[in-house]
Order: structure tokens, then sequence, then C-alpha cells
């Protein structure tokens, strides 16, 4: 520095810092040979701290406002360097300003995607990703746990250390939450504030506030993701029969739209094959128990129909259609016995009946001679 530099910070007594970047925690203020004057003016902005550190101990912290440096607002510096009756030569002390704003958008993810267990589809490999925002809660904690004496200290010099806190926490918190994976969609907010409970202590012990953490997306792997889409796409599909002959239709009528015979040929060929994979499904459906798309009881027996019989002036019955055609036979039934069954408004002889009627001609005529 030379002796211009040296005059011109004799005379400078303003200590401020305007802070014109986006990313800068912590800044040390530049002295000459780091000599104070006293009376000095301390101008500390909003969401600004200063810290006067003596030989690396921090000895006052200053909020916002405008401070006239004396032995009365700086009682611990006074203290350690024993000024009874107040001083005008310049003092040494090192002087940092931090930033206690907000650090939004800081962007957080896996590498590799996370082994995790699942209720439902057992060990699934997970990633995710999203991004939090942070502070610092303790200017002293901070500087002297991570800042140190740096002269400027970014995001960026914490940033990974940060990241891969959220990552290990994060994904250790989805996994104790026990929620399944195809809910985790609908339950972001609640994993969040998991994982933030999970997160906030250890930033609290590098004097930091973790002030909001959003995820973004959890999502498998993409293979995983496939056989998802398919097991989605059978759901949606449902009887997979009808399925196929909707889309032998389809091509049927996106070949018939072709006017020469090629297309019509290959339409009927293709609705051929269409029917027979329809029928062909259709037949692996019923005859699989375990399919959900098909009735799984078997249908119900046919009802048969029954008569009742006049013996002798006495009512019998009911018989099934084929022991009256028995007692027909073996002339238990004559052409005129009286019969009923429901639907017949009075008892008819048994000739007359449409079923019945040929059973009373099936004996052969006599031979010829």
């Amino acid at each position: 520095m030379g002796l211009f530099d040296k005059l011109r910070n004799e005379f400078i007594d303003i200590i401020e810092w305007v802070d014109d970047t986006t990313d800068t925690l912590v800044w040390k203020y530049p002295r000459y040979q780091n000599e104070i004057k006293m009376n000095a003016q301390l101008t500390v902005r909003e969401s600004q701290m200063a810290i006067f550190l003596n030989e690396g101990t921090v000895a006052d912290i200053f909020g916002p406002g405008r401070y006239t440096l004396t032995t009365q607002n700086m009682p611990i510096l006074t203290t350690i360097k024993g000024w009874k009756y107040g001083f005008n030569s310049p003092f040494k002390a090192d002087v940092f300003f931090v930033s206690m704003r907000q650090f939004t958008n800081q962007k957080w993810g896996t590498k590799n995607p996370v082994m995790l267990r699942d209720a439902e589809f057992g060990p699934v490999r997970l990633r995710a990703f999203g991004n939090y925002a942070f502070k610092i809660k303790d200017p002293g904690v901070f500087l002297k746990e991570i800042a140190s004496t740096n002269p400027a200290f970014t995001v960026e010099d914490i940033n990974e250390q940060l990241r891969n806190l959220a990552v290990s926490r994060g994904m250790e918190a989805i996994a104790e939450s026990k929620i399944p994976v195809l809910d985790l969609a609908s339950n972001y907010e609640e994993v969040s504030t998991i994982i933030i409970g999970k997160i906030q202590p250890e930033f609290n012990q590098l004097g930091l506030d973790l002030t909001k953490f959003l995820i973004e997306n959890i999502s498998l792997p993409e293979e995983v993701e496939q056989a998802l889409d398919k097991r989605s796409s059978i759901g949606i599909v449902g009887n997979l029969g009808a399925y196929a002959q909707y889309q032998a239709a389809t091509s049927l009528e996106k070949s018939a739209e072709n006017n020469n015979g090629g297309g019509l040929m290959n339409a009927g060929i293709g609705a051929g094959l269409g029917a027979a994979m329809a029928g062909q499904v259709g037949n692996i459906f019923q005859q699989n128990p375990n399919n959900n798309t098909t009735n799984s009881a078997p249908p119900p027996i046919p009802a048969t129909t029954s008569y009742f019989v006049a013996i002798n002036g006495q009512q019998t019955g009911p018989f099934p259609l084929n022991d009256i055609i028995n007692q027909i036979q073996s002339k238990t039934i004559t052409p005129t016995t009286l019969i009923w069954k429901a639907g017949f408004a009075t008892w008819i002889a048994a000739n007359t009946i449409d079923e019945l009627k040929d059973h009373f001609n099936s004996t052969p005529p006599p031979i010829p001679n």
C-alpha cells in the first residue's frame, strides 16, 4: 500500500458495507493495518450485523444503525484494552460485516438413486431434488465455526456442505416417514416438514437457520417408471379382448380409407388377425380365475320346464321333459292324458302340446309283406 493510500485511510472515519452482491455471507472491512480511529462512524444497514474481533476473539456485535465508536458503546473491547479514561489514538481490530438476509433457491438433489424399502413394491431406488432457503441465525457462531478470518465468504463456500446435509438427512426422513412411493407426490408438504425438523438442529450448530425446504420431485428409475406405466395402461384398458376388437376395427377403418385393392385386402387381413387375437385373448381371460376383468362365478343353470300329469283323476308331478317322454314311450301317458305346465290356462291333452305330440307318432308302422 502506497503513502497516498495510508494517508487516505487516516482520514476515513466511516466504516460501512454497501453489499452489491447476491451471495456474500461475510465481508471483512479493509482497513490499513486494521487501525480504527476512536469516534469513527459505524453504519450497519438493515439485514446486516457488524462484528469486532480482537486478536481473533469476538468482542462486540452491532445490529442495524449508526454508531459513533466510543468507550461507551464498545464495552467488551474497552474492557479488553483497559481504556479506563478513554483514548484518542487508533486501535486495532478486525471488523466483519455479516449478511442476515435469506439466501433462497439453493439447489439440492441426489447424485445417485437412494435405496429404500417400500411396503407395496419392496426395495426401490429413488431420486429426489428441490431447493431450500437459509439465513445466518447467530453471526458470532457462524463466524467462529465456518467463516473464520476469510476476508470474503460466499454461499458457494458452504453450499456443498449444506447440499450434502440436505440430501443425506432428507432421504433418511423420507425412509422413516413410511409413506408409500405412490403417495409421496401428494405428501410433499408433510415430508418437507419432517425433513426440516431433522435438519434444523444441525443448521443451528453452524449458526444458520433453515427457513424453507421444498421438494420439487421424487422419481423412480426410468425402467421402473416404464413398468408402472404398463401396469397403469392395463388397468385403464380393463377388458383386453374388447380392446383388441376395438384396435382391429380401428385398423379396418383406417385401411378402408385407402382406395386401392391392396388397402382393402390389408384391411381384411388386419380384421381377421384382430378378431382371432380378440378371441384368443378373451378365452385366456375367461379361463384365468385370477383375472379381475371377467366374472369369477359360473353362469346360472338353465331353468327346466316342469309338467304335471293327471293319472286316474289324481295330480302327479312335477316331471321334467325327459321323464314325460319316457312315460309316453312306456304308455303310461297316452295321447288323451291331461297335462298342465306353467303358462297353460287349463289342463290339455298330451298330444296337443307341441313338444310332446311328435313322440306319440314315434312308433314305426307295420313291416309290409
